[in-house]
């Protein structure tokens, strides 16, 4: 099968596929993560926001999914506490109290602790902020690294057999014996080739309508709804290790969430795109609506000079004519159509079902491939994910991962503590492949030759921005000149 787009969804579908047997491409434009699924808000949740909507069954399959994708990459993945401080003029607390005994109790919970309420001067949440501010729920959900899940999935696509191929379009797909016969161009000497295969899946995400009408040159039966959401990173706005999740007057919520140790993650917004979805940049508009959210909340007021840097993401939603972006439903549809040939179309989706619809995806089109094997991704860790389980205790992914980076202070006492923790959050078990080999030349703090030559070899990158933004945070840490040290020694 030839998969277009190399987003979680894509390289989610063909790991799937692939492990189930199957002859897998897979096409991306760009650089693997490169638009929407390095841009979420990087939680795995089930959307407590969504029950006022009652999409109870999409929350539902959120949260379980959410324990499933916390067990299987404990690396990238951990368990987060959020606060949710009672605003008086907004949500009256007893709906609050409601909402979030739902959110506990629509799947079941290993992993994660139930909720609490807490008097914010007797908790450390309640220091950064406003007096006002007395009391508050705090409940449990999770944190992702997205690029890195992203390109995971891919990297484990291409140990079961995938190929990978990135910066490299589809520019044509046509119906031909039953199948198609797709055109693919390569971004770097501009060479086409011609793929056969037996079902297309289109995986385009932002791009999914014109993939259909430009490429395969069909009629799309639905429509996209581009929305939006951009973030901002600024120094750090409080020390403890909480997350909060804001209410304000217009129904929506804002997170500020603790990010990269050294700032603080505030997002989103729900903008209609009218522009190219590659392109997508926060507005003025949205970075004075993000801090205004803050300004309510937080007694230190956070300005636009605090604000290091800004990404925005497009969502490709389902268009159901809804008036307000915040409503459009975040859950999925899989489009199965067999003529003229078999393509798979996927519409919407959010990052934490994003395996759920891969193999809902993997099971339709295996109607084609009577070899395919069964399910197999609920119990199988990602690269790096398979963390030896020394505390013996199912529910504790934290503690496996605390204890592996002890084990790795072992058996490498010449590395940096720090040089290890990061390795080992970005890569889990497969750091040991980069300690192991030699290490060379530190080019920049934490960050050596022997980790650049890694992620060229298995992980697809080719530019400074692939590893500096997507395949770890360093970006954000490092100076200019420090960034410019790495592009020249990704260059060579």
């Amino acid at each position: 099968m030839l998969i277009i787009g190399g987003g979680v969804n894509g390289t989610g579908i063909a790991r799937d596929a692939a492990g189930r047997g199957l002859s897998v491409t897979l096409v991306e434009q760009d650089d693997l993560a490169s638009h929407t699924s390095s841009a979420s808000t990087k939680l795995i949740h089930g959307g407590l926001r969504y029950l006022e909507h009652y999409e109870f069954g999409l929350v539902r399959k959120a949260l379980i999914e959410r324990e499933v994708l916390l067990r299987n990459a404990p690396h990238i993945m951990w368990p987060l506490r959020f606060v949710l401080p009672h605003h008086s003029g907004l949500r009256p607390l007893w709906l609050i109290k409601m909402g979030v005994f739902l959110y506990d109790n629509l799947a079941r919970r290993e992993i994660l602790p139930g909720s609490q309420t807490v008097q914010l001067g007797k908790h450390p949440a309640g220091v950064p902020l406003r007096e006002e501010f007395t009391r508050a729920l705090v409940y449990s959900d999770g944190w992702v690294d997205d690029a890195r899940l992203t390109v995971l999935s891919a990297v484990d696509a291409a140990e079961r057999g995938a190929t990978i191929l990135t910066r490299t379009k589809c520019i044509e797909a046509r119906a031909h014996n039953g199948g198609w016969l797709a055109k693919i161009q390569s971004g770097a000497d501009g060479e086409v080739q011609v793929i056969e295969a037996k079902s297309l899946v289109n995986a385009g995400g932002p791009w999914a309508e014109k993939i259909i009408t430009g490429i395969t040159g069909q009629k799309s039966s639905k429509s996209l709804r581009l929305v939006r959401g951009s973030h901002l990173v600024v120094r750090k706005l409080f020390d403890h290790d909480h997350a909060y999740i804001f209410q304000n007057p217009d129904n929506r919520i804002v997170f500020a969430i603790p990010y990269e140790n050294d700032f603080t993650l505030i997002g989103t917004t729900d903008v209609e795109e009218h522009g190219d979805p590659g392109q997508a940049t926060i507005s003025e508009d949205e970075i004075r609506y993000l801090l205004s959210v803050m300004v309510q909340y937080f007694k230190r007021p956070v300005a636009r000079s605090d604000v290091v840097w800004s990404y925005s993401g497009v969502r490709p939603l389902i268009d159901d004519a809804s008036g307000d972006p915040s409503k459009v439903t975040r859950d999925y549809e899989l489009e199965w159509l067999t003529a003229p040939a078999p393509l798979l179309n996927v519409w919407g989706g959010k990052i934490t079902t994003y395996r759920k619809l891969s193999e809902e995806a993997a099971d339709q089109l295996g109607a084609l491939f009577p070899q395919a094997r069964g399910a197999w991704t609920s119990n199988a860790p990602l690269p790096g994910g398979d963390l030896p389980y020394t505390t013996g205790k199912k529910s504790a992914p934290e503690a496996d991962f605390s204890a592996f980076v002890a084990q790795l202070g072992q058996k490498y006492p010449n590395s940096a503590p720090q040089v290890l923790h990061r390795l080992a959050r970005a890569y889990g078990t497969r750091a040991e492949k980069i300690l192991s080999a030699p290490m060379g030349a530190e080019i920049a703090p934490t960050l050596f030759e022997g980790e650049l030559d890694y992620l060229r070899r298995y992980e697809w990158a080719q530019t400074a921005q692939d590893v500096l933004v997507r395949r770890s945070k360093l970006w954000i840490h490092f100076t200019p000149e420090q960034r410019d040290a790495v592009a020249r020694a990704i260059g060579r």
